[in-house]
């Protein structure tokens, strides 16, 4: 592995220190399943807590960097060609249900690229992330998309409320960010889903891409209803043509 930028590292350090927050009020959640006030406002109450850590932390390297996240919105800055593209919790309706299946995104743009992103699952303890021209990581191992061509070979990922009549073999686990990882990873084929934000998938764009596969184009410049399509180089077309306008 080549050496990382230290803004890769900024993001490292952060969504580290975020997660031991993550992590710790997870542990609680199953106890809350039971309260009567429910876990609901303690699950908000964590996405802001780990947002807060996260964007301390990346502004002590980067004061001067622009920020997009999920609860905050959008909060501009002296350096308007970087922007940090933060999600705390991807994954909330799992972290709410007590299903450990949930990652912390963050992303950089610069001028209107993604050039480094990084997901991270603190309750697996995997972490993703690539930069430009870098290659992309799990836990410093480099990964690739994978090079099955047969779509009935193939598992792909989605979500959302997509045409049932789509005849592909999908698991649908409520985390877009870990899917378009594993897409990344080679553990998905391919994702794709409608209806998403700019925090879910920004990190997800430069993993897929350095690792091998292929995006549709997406406006950097639009925040919400967005569309992905992301696969190995080997099967997008075949993807793509079973989604025709999905």
């Amino acid at each position: 592995m080549n050496s990382i930028s230290a803004n890769l590292n900024l993001m490292i350090k952060a969504s580290e220190k975020a997660s031991k927050i993550l992590i710790r009020d997870f542990g609680e959640i199953e106890n809350l399943q039971v309260s009567k006030k429910g876990p609901r406002d303690f699950v908000t109450n964590s996405d802001i807590k780990v947002e807060k850590i996260i964007i301390e932390e990346l502004k002590k390297g980067r004061p001067n960097y622009c920020l997009i996240s999920e609860e905050s919105g959008l909060e501009k800055n002296k350096d308007l060609s970087n922007t940090w593209i933060i999600d705390p919790i991807d994954g909330t309706v799992n972290f709410l249900h007590g299903i450990p299946h949930f990652a912390i995104s963050i992303a950089l743009k610069t001028e209107n690229e993604i050039v480094s992103g990084l997901i991270y699952d603190p309750i697996k303890d995997e972490m993703f992330f690539a930069e430009k021209n870098n290659g992309a990581f799990f836990n410093n191992q480099r990964i690739r998309t994978s090079r099955k061509n047969n779509v009935n070979e193939c598992l792909f990922a989605t979500g959302g409320k997509n045409n049932s009549s789509i005849n592909l073999p999908c698991r649908k686990t409520g985390c877009a960010a870990l899917d378009m990882a594993y897409v990344a990873s080679g553990r998905y084929d391919g994702y794709f889903q409608d209806s998403l934000n700019l925090w879910d998938i920004a990190a997800g764009i430069i993993l897929v891409k350095e690792a091998g596969g292929i995006m549709n184009n997406i406006n950097l410049n639009e925040t919400k209803n967005l569309k992905v399509i992301a696969s190995s180089t080997d099967i997008n077309a075949k993807l793509t043509e079973k989604l025709g306008n999905f």
